[in-house]
């Protein structure tokens, strides 16, 4: 009867149109983008595309793919985001697994869980991390983009909150029938855990595809820097030495750095419908503790 009275209808009506609204403004850019990325050089170089392409053409597109540092660099992003996710999630996955047994079973543990909450409040700040990255002599190596953010500790957490939600009698009857904690963490945990993985596994691959600065400071081979660091050096820095003179020389840079952006936002565009359904339940879930 609720949801039937006219004030509820009313204010229903307005989300949808003020969601919609808001959904609108953050679509608009990028298609904005899309439609300069399409056009002629010389309709994108004088302001007049809008929202619909002026000299349709996909020689931006052309372009970008025959730039054999422009694919390299991708296919750089790809590993680092494939690599990052999935070991992150292993590695998350596994902590917060053994951080949600009780005291009694897993002695110690309230000081391993501060010990991982302290660093989301402390960091050890830019140079230490450089110098350590150094030593470690992980410069100019993939490995260098990977390791450091590893360990998530608010991921850890949103799974750790989640497996404490699992009725421990599933546990227990693994562990009659002859299961370990691996064989239960494995059959019983991770099969419920999945709205809750997908959540984190999107925190974890926009992370790694978007993130740009360590690219710069740790990577020293253009060949080697991620697509989000190639970008930036483009766009905002203004160095285009990544693409051929005569290519800059015949092409409006304002629709090659419109196809590379767009380019560079597919992928988690097309990665999230995927898993937008899993989205909001996993925060909803992993966020609150029984």
């Amino acid at each position: 009867m609720y949801h039937k009275t006219l004030p509820y209808r009313i204010f229903s009506i307005f989300n949808y149109i003020l969601l919609g609204v808001i959904a609108i403004a953050c679509l608009l850019p990028l298609y904005h983008l899309l439609m300069v990325s399409l056009s002629s050089s010389a309709a994108a170089n004088a302001g007049l595309v809008t929202f619909w392409p002026i000299g349709f053409t996909f020689e931006a597109y052309t372009k970008t793919f025959n730039n054999i540092n422009f694919l390299t660099s991708l296919w750089v992003s790809v590993k680092r985001t494939l690599i990052g996710t999935a070991l992150g999630l292993v590695v998350n996955s596994i902590a917060a697994y053994a951080l949600s047994k009780e005291t009694h079973v897993f002695r110690g543990r309230n000081a391993y869980l501060w010990y991982f909450v302290i660093t989301m409040l402390f960091s050890g700040g830019l140079i230490p991390s450089y110098i350590l990255i150094l030593k470690l002599g992980l410069m100019n190596h993939l490995a260098a983009l990977i390791l450091p953010g590893l360990v998530a500790v608010y991921n850890m957490i949103l799974l750790l909150n989640f497996f404490r939600t699992v009725p421990k009698e599933l546990e227990e009857a693994a562990f009659i029938d002859g299961a370990g904690y691996l064989r239960s963490f494995v059959s019983i945990f991770l099969p419920v855990s999945l709205p809750v993985i997908a959540t984190i596994a999107l925190f974890t691959m926009v992370g790694h595809w978007n993130s740009y600065f360590d690219g710069l400071i740790y990577i020293k081979s253009s060949e080697k820097l991620p697509l989000a660091s190639l970008m930036q050096t483009i766009i905002v820095q203004g160095n285009t030495t990544s693409f051929d003179p005569a290519v800059i020389a015949n092409m409006s840079q304002r629709t090659l750095r419109a196809s590379q952006i767009f380019i560079g936002a597919l992928p988690i565009l097309i990665a999230y419908p995927f898993l937008q359904r899993f989205f909001v339940k996993g925060i909803v879930i992993g966020a609150v503790k029984e």
